[in-house]
């Protein structure tokens, strides 16, 4: 099938991986709706996690994710054989069936998954893809090579639960009635039907729980790693040799079931993301397939979150599977994800989105959902909000837009000299940020046990105060613009930029973590100084700088981002894994973080100015496009060599700011040429 012809597939696997069941699990696919909705699994087709399945639905209110479809098993009759396509996995540790084998071919056509099996002499295509905007799964299958008749049953499998949770079947069974070209499921008098549907096939129902589901990935993550699912019914299907059928899972009766026409929907928006891009960028003459794999994986961040009153408000999911959006995510992400890539209008309407929820000078560290309280507890993320407003209005001048937020950009500054919640607040003595309490965890280093916060650093953290002075430079900018008096914000600058000297340890040539802290200044070795040279307004000499880089190029620097805490540190962790609290505490003391290759490359470029050299650091991310997320970056990775991905396997700052770095790269060479 044509799909997206002139982007080369990127993400490509044979039989060598396809077939080894450990390879093709460790590899997870992904697609998104738009609304805050996803499918997504292992290229095995075996469940790992609770959180995988064919239609995660973003149910009312707003940001409620709950599983509705959670796998399709078939069976093929060819030739006088049966074939069975499907693969689980089991507590009793048995894999059955072990439809994995027949995987001859799987990739990714832009973000949609393909699959290819072969049947003896036939070969079945199978493809998976949302619909935008909507709570519906398509699921297409294709013979491309027959000699014969070909029959295929496809068993649905259901749930009903939050993705968060696991079921284990109880009472009476789902609901399942034969409707016009399909089946209505309905788990319960109070939840909304699931409407099972194709226009090619013969429905049948059925009512069996299928019990002990082994998910492997929960089991390693010290949860609970058995899940029973509903078989809702059964699909009857003939494929005849480039004829698509179709069968459409989702919660609108009346989503269309025409799947060709639905597909090429979905590669036409597809397209248009990769021209935006490029329009952007016209001095980019070569752009590499992982890059474009990146660009298209931007675009599954962004979501539709529906306010009151306001219909085109926007968010930006922080990672997949399992996080929703968060503010300071969604504004370090933002940059790469939107403005790099030429979607500047969204990038709009996320600001102002968010500016709706300053409060007391700070941003919600959670998008606030319809039935949700919002949570301030980031010294950050409005600190990120201002930084944000910069980049945007430094790429499209739109003063309307500054005007109307503008007034939220001058509370956070105005809440933060005050003083607001969690004691933060400004020390007139040197002009730095003071933020914290016992307890509370602020900083983007935020792991939390129970009530053991593991970083707390309370104090004046280093990158709380470039981000400070950021602001303070930025505001004054924004004033002047704007016509207004920028007195107040070039005087509070001035002094934070001469107190920032007081981070310096002049004893290791590199700045402190935590000044003025419970326990003094800490000097432990962290990424977070790399901010105070990354940033537009650096208050360190261009020696200090350079010095910075290098000790975390020399110490934190790793293939795939920095190193939370130098290795040489007694609490540093090299690996991520086992129990909530054993994976929390090596979350931020030694972890690495994929997004702070951004910030380290935008330090790098600044006291160097090397552009072929920066690139080389981003080089190994077109191999990380093949692992874990298909086609996208991941949250997180061990500290220690060969430093295995972790986390989600879909993390928005990470994409946004390999995106953004690598932009950056390629128009400063453009313009040296």
């Amino acid at each position: 099938m044509n799909t997206l012809p002139d982007f080369p597939t990127l993400v490509e696997f044979g039989r060598e991986t396809c077939c080894d069941l450990a390879a093709a699990e460790a590899r997870e696919w992904l697609v998104t709706n738009g609304i805050g909705g996803f499918a997504c699994g292992t290229v095995a087709g075996t469940l790992t996690r609770r959180y995988h399945g064919l239609l995660v639905a973003a149910l009312p209110p707003a940001g409620h994710r709950t599983l509705l479809v959670s796998k399709i098993d078939e069976t093929v009759e060819y030739s006088g054989k049966i074939y069975e396509l499907g693969a689980n996995r089991w507590a009793d540790g048995n894999i059955s069936p072990a439809g994995h084998l027949h995987i001859e071919r799987f990739r990714l056509e832009g973000t949609t998954p393909v699959w290819t099996f072969a049947c003896g002499d036939a070969l079945i295509e199978k493809r998976i893809w949302m619909e935008h905007g909507e709570n519906t799964t398509y699921v297409q299958y294709t013979a491309v090579r027959l000699s014969g008749p070909l029959k295929l049953a496809a068993k649905v499998l259901v749930n009903y639960r939050s993705y968060h949770n696991s079921t284990h079947a109880s009472g009476a069974p789902m609901d399942v009635q034969v409707i016009d070209g399909g089946l209505r499921v309905q788990a319960s008098p109070e939840a909304p039907p699931l409407f099972l549907r194709s226009a090619e096939t013969r429905s049948e129902p059925a009512g069996t729980w299928y019990r002990n589901y082994e998910l492997e990935a929960e089991r390693a993550r010290g949860l609970d790693h058995i899940e029973d699912h509903f078989h809702a019914g059964t699909f009857h299907l003939e494929l005849a040799e480039g004829k698509p059928v179709t069968l459409v899972a989702g919660t609108n009766p009346s989503a269309g079931v025409a799947g060709i026409a639905a597909l090429c929907v979905r590669v036409r928006r597809e397209g248009e993301l990769l021209k935006e891009c490029r329009q952007a960028h016209p001095r980019i003459a070569e752009w590499p397939n992982w890059i474009e794999q990146l660009i298209l994986a931007a675009d599954q961040f962004v979501v539709a979150r529906p306010l009151s009153r306001v219909a085109d408000a926007r968010s930006i999911i922080a990672g997949y599977p399992w996080f929703s959006d968060w503010g300071r995510d969604t504004m370090i992400a933002l940059p790469g994800l939107l403005l790099a890539t030429g979607r500047a209008e969204i990038a709009a309407d996320v600001l102002r989105t968010y500016s709706r929820f300053v409060d007391g000078g700070m941003l919600p560290n959670r998008f606030p959902g319809a039935d949700s309280i919002p949570e301030y507890n980031s010294v950050d993320a409005a600190l990120w909000f201002v930084e944000a407003v910069r980049q945007y209005y430094s790429a499209t001048h739109d003063l309307p837009l500054l005007r109307e937020i503008f007034p939220a950009l001058a509370q956070i500054v105005a809440e933060y000299t005050r003083g607001t919640r969690h004691r933060i607040h400004l020390d007139p003595s040197d002009g730095q940020l003071y933020a914290g309490e016992a307890g509370v965890q602020l900083t983007w280093m935020d792991a939390k046990v129970d009530k053991w916060v593991v970083t707390p650093r309370v104090g004046k953290p280093v990158e709380v105060n470039a981000l400070w002075l950021n602001a303070l430079a930025s505001m004054a900018k924004f004033a002047t613009a704007l016509g207004s008096s920028a007195g107040r914000y070039e005087s509070l600058a001035a002094m934070a930029r001469k107190g920032f000297q007081r981070f310096w340890n002049a004893a290791v040539n590199c700045c402190y973590d935590v000044i003025d802290g419970p326990q003094g200044n800490d000097a432990s070795l962290r990424p977070n100084q790399i901010f105070a040279v990354a940033l537009e307004e650096s208050p360190l000499s261009a020696e200090q700088q350079r010095a910075v880089v290098d000790a975390c190029a020399r110490e934190l620097l790793t293939s795939f981002g920095l190193r939370s805490l130098s290795p040489g540190d007694a609490q540093y962790r090299g690996q991520y894994g086992g129990g909530q609290r054993q994976r929390d505490s090596a979350y931020h003391q030694g972890t690495v973080w994929g997004w702070l290759i951004g910030p380290f490359i935008q330090a790098f470029l600044r006291v160097t100015g090397d552009a072929g050299q920066a690139l080389t650091y981003l080089a190994p991310f077109e191999n990380h496009l093949k692992i874990h997320g298909l086609g996208t970056a991941s949250e997180i990775f061990d500290g220690d060599p060969p430093h295995t991905p972790h986390g989600c396997f879909a993390q928005a700052w990470t994409v946004g700011e390999v995106l953004r770095a690598w932009l950056n790269i390629a128009e400063s060479r453009q313009a040296n040429r």
